[in-house]
């Protein structure tokens, strides 16, 4: 018998099979519709191809078991631990009114009631707390390697991206160093993010006593759920957290790029305390391979100064709550005067796009910069299509032009902001590893919202005048991406 005579088989074959994935989708995985309505498609119009895309970039583990006992485990073991044994929570007693104290959660009076502290996340308010911004990456490098050369005890480094290029070489010759001395290194990195490092990479640091270990090593066929933090911890002394990578594009010398528009924090204060819980707790969940005990030298006691409030949060697969959407969203419900957001990817959900739509309607200034040189063509398109829907509430949006911009931020009436590594889009929300600092202090506030009113200077703003005679196929464009917008 002939090929051909096979294919009626083969084609109903498929076509069964795929039925059955896209009930398992709609069934089973428990999706927002939009999310589902999206799979479908692809499942149902890209035969086969269709099932290993959804098996690539689809599945969703918030039912797989690793996360949650991930969960659980940190929540009995590492908040638990924090909650006696912190000294900053003692400090935040004793400056507020808990009206509410059980294992699970505080809820506190602060900043009108705006700050709501679950211990899931670790993330009771520390008031100590001084820190420096970096907007440009050669300034945010030179101090993170001047701060690697004083390290005495320890230096716990976690990022989603780090380059084999002369920058990437620099930072692990200086961690090896300092291993070379007896100094505690730990790096963890993210194992998609940095797939393309050769893997004698972290050889010379290995060799000096340092350990770098893979977060999901590249070879889980999974693009979904990533560690997309980027954070350092030295001593318990000084902590950084923010949007910068490591690698050459950071530093703006990248011709694809040109000059990187980024926003990163050095901290100094109580907040290290939750940056370090949440490295040990991801070292820790990664490899079996030296696991990092709780001490008291990994939190040392600092002096109680009148410094700046400031919350860690952070969220993904592994935590019950969407803290970090969750602070966005009463951020953006809570203001009265404007919301500044800066973010390279914006596909906000209903809740977010809804906010944001009520807040422009109730006259308050909403405005939002995204990158006018986008690296990912089909989130710019996504982001182009919210933003247009936003331009008839009465949002005000632009296009950075200087270069890329790849700052996520947001900041609410000049008193609060919060400045991480969580992008306004799905993906941050609900499917990678995040952390953001949330900032309750209008000096602070007030000094990086003029980092934003200086970014619009290098905009151009997308006009509804301009919006509205857009050209056909820019509609294409919109239409498919956002049809597929929550996939991405």
């Amino acid at each position: 018998m002939a090929f051909i005579d096979f294919l009626p088989f083969l084609s109903t074959g498929i076509f069964i099979l795929n039925v059955v994935f896209a009930g398992l989708v709609v069934f089973f995985e428990r999706r927002k519709p939009a999310s589902s309505w999206a799979w479908l498609l692809v499942l149902f119009f890209i035969p086969f191809f269709g099932f290993i895309i959804y098996m690539v970039f689809g599945r969703n583990s918030k039912r797989e078991k690793m996360f949650i006992q991930k969960e659980k485990y940190d929540t009995e073991v590492y908040y638990r631990y924090l909650l006696f044994n912190d000294t900053s929570l003692d400090a935040f007693r004793s400056q507020k009114k808990l009206i509410e104290d059980k294992d699970n959660f505080i809820v506190c009076q602060n900043l009108d009631d705006l700050i709501y502290l679950h211990l899931n996340t670790g993330n009771w308010v520390t008031t100590n707390n001084t820190l420096k911004h970096f907007i440009d990456g050669n300034s945010k490098f030179n101090a993170l390697i001047e701060d690697i050369r004083q390290a005495k005890k320890f230096i716990h480094m976690e990022y989603y991206i780090i380059r084999g290029d002369d920058l990437g070489k620099k930072i692990v010759h200086e961690l090896a160093l300092k291993a070379k001395e007896g100094v505690e290194i730990r790096l963890l990195y993210d194992g998609m993010g940095c797939t393309s490092l050769p893997r004698n990479f972290f050889q010379e640091l290995e060799q000096n006593g340092g350990y770098a270990v893979a977060f999901l090593p590249r070879f889980i066929i999974r693009l979904n759920y990533r560690d997309h933090r980027k954070l350092c911890i030295i001593d318990g002394e000084i902590g950084y957290i923010g949007g910068f990578n490591i690698g050459n594009e950071y530093l703006g010398t990248v011709k694809r790029y040109g000059a990187w528009r980024d926003t990163h924090l050095r901290i100094q204060g109580d907040a290290i305390d939750q940056l370090q819980m949440r490295f040990i707790m991801d070292w820790n969940f990664t490899t079996t391979h030296a696991p990092i005990s709780l001490k008291k030298s990994y939190f040392p006691d600092r002096k109680q100064i009148d410094g700046i409030k400031m919350q860690i949060i952070s969220s993904g697969p592994d935590t019950v709550w969407k803290n970090i959407w969750n602070g966005y969203f009463k951020m953006m419900n809570e203001a009265e005067k404007h919301i500044y957001i800066e973010t390279p990817y914006f596909v906000p959900d209903d809740g977010i796009l809804e906010a944001l739509r009520v807040a422009a309607l109730s006259g308050i200034d909403v405005r939002i910069i995204i990158p006018g040189n986008p690296d990912h063509f089909f989130v710019y398109w996504a982001s182009m299509s919210y933003l247009g829907e936003l331009l008839e509430a009465g949002v005000r949006c632009y296009q950075y032009e200087k270069g890329f911009i790849h700052t996520k931020a947001v900041f609410i009436d000049g008193e609060i902001c919060s400045i991480g590594t969580a992008n306004m889009d799905i993906r941050s929300f609900d499917l990678n590893f995040e952390i953001n600092a949330f900032l309750y202090d209008k000096e602070t506030t007030t000094l990086l919202e003029q980092d934003f009113l200086n970014d619009l200077e290098n905009c151009v703003e997308i006009t509804k005048e301009w919006y509205v005679k857009r050209k056909w196929w820019f509609r294409v464009k919109e239409s498919v991406s956002r049809l597929i917008s929550p996939m991405l």
